[in-house]
């Protein structure tokens, strides 16, 4: 996780795929614990507070998402993609210094005025709570916005730790235990087992202040802990060397722009239908943000990914080695879909035992919406991480068009059929915005730069394994005891891989990704070594 440097091609392309190789692992360890974390505060909340006050919370964390992106104004992005372009000591410490003074400018400014508004937001929506949550998650806000920019710096130099340590798993995992600690009785003893107790069975209920005091109190540590470990781990020179250079900070800002136009959009595309819903039908937020949240999980591994495919992109770029970009697109996505294609079987055709094993029983009845976002999340995965190539490729302005055309479809379609529909056309409006804006940028990337994955060792095995599993699970339609649903899940990845191996959909990629294995397990492994010198010499 360091800043990719080399002379030859294959060295910096063996480099550039154990930095993706490593830091989409541990991106991928760190956002399942920020699954698992998240999903036992949600436990823990919806135990603990009424249902309307748990739509109430649904609908501010959704809002505080969209902020989220909005109040970075393009700076996380363009520093990530700007730092590795740069040559010169002065053109990173110009990059680092201004998008850190903007960040803190903006974190400070998107506070203040979610705090100001949010009294009116609650009375729009005939809901005290909503514009009482609103007012504390001001300070989480600005909080999240200053701890992202200072992540993002790592992110240009390689490195994931800032982003997965304090962000995915530290801040969900404070917030779960502010959660835990508020349900314990004042005049008891917080012992072992009554934390571990109150996980199932809270000893009070917890009131809708004491939940958004917790999460803005997990996202005030978590900024001063990624504050503290980037004073001790960022280069000296970064901050406090002598001279700048102009020409960065103007090609910072002029890539910012279009990059805050993105963000932004993306956002609403996102979440878009959910403000909708909760303006329309208030009541369905909560179940329809649990479908939601279950169809992500499709997206974490492309999504972990995505986050350093970016530098190591741009870095592969400002070398000149095109080839080096494709090649380590095509094996991200084909090695993801290992992670993404299990969760997709088992959501659509078990539908209510997956709720039902996440959340509960009065989850489980509402299945069409899940099914709708699960398809559209596992379709946008399969296009690989075009976005961020995108980013890399300089195609910043493509971008913010893109996602101006998904949001504006998403908000569209769900003002459209929210009414009519509730959280079915909620969801059909997040699913069709989620393929919209991955397919536009994938055409656009393809056609400029020749990155795609609809090769015969990506497509193959996919269809080997869906379209049989998905006959059967169609005409049988097996009651799984929810136990075993994890079992199931890990088989069809097993199945996944007997299919690359039985049709030989192997490459110099994924040559290159078991070297990557190899050195991150720290000592030769003979099976890898053995499949290595079998794919030596093929070209993809």
């Amino acid at each position: 996780m360091v800043v990719i440097v080399g002379t030859s091609e294959p060295a910096t392309l063996r480099s550039g795929f154990a930095t993706v190789t490593i830091g989409t692992l541990f991106l991928l360890v760190s956002t399942l614990l920020l699954v698992g974390f998240t999903f036992l505060a949600r436990v823990v909340i919806t135990r603990g507070i009424s249902t309307a006050s748990f739509d109430a919370f649904s609908f501010d964390y959704a809002l505080v998402q969209v902020l989220l992106a909005v109040g970075t104004y393009g700076i996380t992005v363009g520093v990530a993609r700007s730092l590795p372009y740069a040559r010169t000591d002065p053109e990173r410490r110009t990059i680092v210094r201004t998008g850190v003074g903007l960040g803190a400018l903006a974190a400070t400014v998107t506070g203040v005025v979610v705090f100001a508004v949010s009294p009116t937001v609650g009375r729009l929506l005939g809901s005290s709570q909503v514009g009482e949550g609103l007012a504390i998650c001001a300070l989480a806000l600005a909080s999240l916005i200053a701890a992202t920019v200072l992540a993002s710096v790592f992110q240009g130099l390689s490195n994931v730790t800032p982003n997965a340590l304090f962000l995915q798993i530290a801040n969900p995992g404070l917030f779960l235990a502010f959660l835990v600690a508020a349900t314990v009785e004042p005049h008891r003893a917080p012992t072992l087992g009554a934390t571990a107790l109150s996980f199932v069975v809270p000893h009070r209920g917890l009131t809708f202040t004491e939940t958004m005091f917790s999460y803005a109190a997990s996202c005030v540590v978590t900024l001063a802990a990624v504050a503290l470990y980037s004073v001790r781990r960022l280069p000296e020179g970064l901050f406090r060397g002598v001279g700048g250079e102009p020409s960065a900070r103007r090609q910072l800002l002029v890539l910012a722009v279009p990059l805050f136009v993105y963000g932004t959009m993306v956002s609403i595309a996102g979440l878009g239908d959910t403000l909708v819903l909760g303006a329309v039908h208030f009541a369905q937020v909560g179940t329809y943000s649990a479908s939601l949240t279950v169809a992500r999980l499709i997206q974490v591994g492309i999504s972990a990914a995505s986050y350093i495919f970016l530098p190591v992109a741009s870095g592969f770029l400002a070398r000149g080695n095109r080839r080096a970009v494709g090649l380590t697109y095509v094996t991200v996505t084909k090695w993801l879909t290992l992670f993404s294609l299990p969760l997709t079987i088992v959501f659509v055709f078990l539908p209510s035992a997956s709720l039902d094993f996440v959340y509960g029983a009065r989850y489980a009845n509402v299945v069409l919406p899940l099914q709708i976002v699960v398809l559209g999340a596992f379709v946008g995965t399969l296009l690989g991480p075009a976005a961020m190539a995108q980013v890399a490729s300089g195609q910043a302005r493509l971008l913010a068009v893109n996602a101006s055309v998904a949001g504006a479809t998403d908000v569209a379609l769900a003002v459209a059929l929210v009414p009519a529909y509730g959280e079915v056309g909620a969801a059909v409006a997040w699913s069709t915005a989620n393929v919209l804006w991955c397919t536009l940028c994938l055409v656009e990337l393809s056609a400029a730069e020749h990155y795609h994955p609809f090769r015969r060792d990506v497509l193959v095995p996919l269809a080997a394994t869906a379209v049989p599993l998905g006959l059967v699970l169609t005409v049988w339609r097996p009651h799984v005891p929810l136990l075993l649903l994890p079992i199931l899940a890990l088989g069809v990845a097993a199945l996944y891989v007997l299919a690359i191996l039985a049709t030989r959909s192997l490459d110099e990629g994924d040559r290159l990704l078991l070297d990557a294995l190899e050195r991150l397990y720290g000592r030769p492994l003979p099976l890898v070594r053995r499949l290595a010198r079998a794919l030596a010499g093929r070209r993809p």
